[in-house]
């Protein structure tokens, strides 16, 4: 009989943002193969009817509620993913445990880890304890943190793409700058303010959409709410903003875009974004800033322009270059999009998982 593979992503609330996608690919990718979901307890989603979907999750209640569904699942039969993991789900299942646990049972994707000597004596603890744990990591930098802690089970498996069917034939002109995703400091959205401020001086009378929802249904932090005062204060009257979207509406926003991704250099040195990867599927070029994966990724196609700083005039002269070759820019990065969907299929982690 094959296992149940229980999927646990608890800031799962809506069909909105990248824990959709991430899992919703995966689950794409399982087919037949018997998968449960266990998602926010009014998560608003739509997965293949396969899937079995357990609404559980209260957010203030999420670490207790975890602690109690590894105990239940570990207890259980079947393989167990956390699929947005973190150090507290590393602590949570070795309490839920109390003794080690068996190869090949669980799996936990590490999206990215900000590494302190604190943390990795954490790691090294919890590895000496619980050391057949599988450890996934969307880069090498992210796996060799848990490699060296002691995670011998630790592999590089690229981040799920969600499956996208080719742009269109023929190009969509441009039609406006794009900010897509949740509003936040470290992905650049000041900047982006700032960068609709210059405009609103020059009178540019460029079209810009933001989407300015908060990450996974919580609040924005103080220093993005003060941006948001600033962008309504503003008045620039070539704005369009919008909250969370329903999937296709989000797709839409990328047509005709150049996306601006001006996140944090530290913050995103080696850190996958789901949102590069929805820009390139559609064909959108990408202003972003130099040092970040998401820069690397578009000098590989030339799918747009990397800058070393998010000041207004630097942007402006990015945005030109692309507008300028605009055809030639989305032909790129369509062609980056298509390579992205071989290399990150969710089909190589779903064989991970199942192997």
């Amino acid at each position: 009989m094959t296992e149940r593979l229980h999927i646990v992503e608890p800031s799962l609330q809506d069909s909105a943002g990248h824990c959709h996608s991430f899992v919703g690919s995966v689950c794409q990718a399982a087919g037949q193969h018997a998968v449960t979901v266990w998602c926010g307890h009014q998560a608003a989603i739509s997965l293949p009817p396969t899937v079995q979907i357990q609404r559980i999750f209260w957010r203030r209640l999420r670490r207790l509620q975890a602690l109690w569904l590894y105990r239940k699942l570990l207890r259980g039969t079947g393989r167990i993913f956390v699929s947005t993991a973190s150090r507290t789900d590393l602590f949570l299942l070795h309490w839920a445990a109390r003794r080690a646990i068996v190869p090949r049972r669980v799996f936990l994707y590490m999206h990215w880890f900000r590494p302190s000597e604190r943390k990795r004596r954490q790691l090294q603890a919890l590895a000496r304890h619980q050391p057949s744990l599988t450890i996934f990591a969307p880069t090498p930098s992210v796996a060799q943190e848990f490699l060296r802690a002691g995670f011998a089970d630790t592999r590089v498996v690229p981040y799920p793409i969600t499956p996208r069917s080719a742009p269109p034939i023929g190009h969509t002109p441009f039609r406006h700058l794009l900010y897509a995703g949740a509003a936040r400091r470290d992905k650049g959205f000041g900047e982006v303010v700032s960068l609709v401020a210059r405009l609103k001086q020059l009178q540019a009378g460029l079209p810009v959409s933001l989407q300015t929802s908060a990450d996974h249904g919580t609040d924005h932090d103080a220093a993005t709410r003060q941006d948001l005062q600033r962008l309504n204060a503003i008045g620039y009257p070539q704005l369009q903003s919008t909250d969370t979207l329903p999937p296709e509406a989000y797709r839409q926003l990328f047509s005709g875009a150049i996306c601006l991704q001006l996140y944090s250099q530290p913050d995103f040195a080696d850190r996958v974004s789901g949102v590069t990867l929805d820009a390139l599927s559609a064909g959108s070029p990408i202003v972003t800033l130099s040092g970040t994966w998401i820069a690397r990724v578009v000098a590989e196609f030339d799918a747009g322009v990397v800058v070393d700083s998010p000041d207004p005039q630097t942007v402006m002269a990015a945005v030109t270059c692309i507008q300028e070759r605009y055809a030639v820019f989305c032909d790129n990065a369509a062609r980056a999009g298509a390579a992205l969907q071989q290399r990150n299929s969710a089909g190589h982690l779903f064989s991970e998982l199942m192997a």
